[in-house]
């Protein structure tokens, strides 16, 4: 007979891109398994939990059985991570802080699941229904501004039809509207603070610097935002083309609504290419072929990998990346 037993206190620290949806993903499983939870928010989007507290407190969630601390992650994350009495940590975010983490736990043998970043690729083959295709990329690629970790960041299409699904694509990013949250026609709204839209648009001046050109976007399109709201976080959806391999575009998680298109010629070659980064967190590859699906798939160093699609999955499964992209699954029960 197997017996599962509840570790204890489980540390919780989610990030701020999806700040309800990740901190109840961590929260419900660590209570049903009978743990207390110490969670830390962001401290960007703190409010968000503090209003999740007053529902929990309406629901009947015993005292003491959830509790939120608020503060940097320097210093009241820190303090959890390394605390001999909290046996187990669950962290999404950026690899860096990941790394910090693992560093201050490392003398109590914690147990850790971490979620990180990722460079995730699309790979997308001569075959590929573009119908669907083209409106499902420009989603996966701009959705939530870019800030979302499963975002598609490289776009990887057989130069056979490299043109056209180029052409098209552009097209339909053209027509994704940047706006605010109260407008309903809006498709995406502001990045999260001043100092991550400057982060973002210098790697667009890093691509320029590299010879890439800026096909819509950040310094190509005007950007219209009601006159109250010029001073928002607000940038348009950005393609880049012409960029190396081992450009900072291609290598390094960005975070943010710009994505880089690349031709490829055989399925040999964009397998060398969508593996060449550090990270493994997510993939969409996008054929007819169901066959050149699958064994495409297998040969992805990635946690999850879509067929024909985007975001679709069921939430009862254990999520996670490999490489840089993290260690161990949320959701698992073990």
């Amino acid at each position: 007979t197997l017996f599962r037993s509840p570790v204890g206190i489980a540390s919780l620290i989610s990030p701020w891109n999806l700040p309800l949806y990740l901190l109840s993903w961590k929260i419900a499983p660590a209570i049903a398994a009978g743990n207390t939870v110490i969670a830390k928010p962001s401290e960007m989007t703190s409010v968000t939990a503090w209003m999740m507290c007053k529902l929990l407190n309406e629901a009947g969630v015993p005292p003491g059985v959830v509790n939120i601390v608020f503060g940097i992650g320097p210093k009241a994350g820190d303090a959890l991570v390394a605390h001999p009495d909290v046996p187990l940590i669950s962290f999404t975010g950026s690899t860096a802080t990941a790394q910090r983490i693992i560093e201050r736990s490392a003398p109590y043998c914690k147990k850790l699941s971490l979620e990180l970043g990722g460079k995730n690729p699309a790979i997308i083959f001569q075959d590929a229904n573009l119908e669907e295709c083209i409106p499902t990329t420009v989603r996966s690629s701009f959705a939530n501004q870019g800030e979302i970790c499963l975002c598609t960041s490289r776009v990887y299409v057989q130069r056979m039809i490299y043109e056209e699904f180029l052409k098209r694509f552009v097209d339909a990013t053209k027509k994704w509207k940047v706006g605010l949250p109260s407008d309903p026609t809006a498709s995406m709204g502001a990045l999260i603070s001043k100092e991550h839209l400057e982060k973002v648009r210098c790697y667009v001046k890093k691509a320029q610097e590299e010879g890439a050109q800026i096909l819509c976007g950040e310094g190509v399109d005007a950007l219209e935002i009601p006159s109250k709201n010029q001073n928002g976080y607000f940038m348009l959806p950005t393609i880049i083309t012409g960029l190396k391999d081992s450009s900072c575009c291609m290598q390094e998680e960005i975070f943010g609504p710009l994505t880089c298109v690349v031709p490829f010629d055989t399925e040999e070659e964009v397998i060398e290419k969508a593996n060449g980064v550090k990270y493994g967190l997510a993939a969409t590859v996008w054929s007819r072929d169901v066959g050149q699906v699958h064994r495409v798939a297998k040969r992805l160093q990635s946690g999850l990998v879509w067929a024909n699609c985007w975001l679709i999955r069921d939430l009862n499964l254990p999520f996670g990346g490999m490489k840089a992209s993290g260690i161990g699954r949320d959701r698992k029960s073990t």
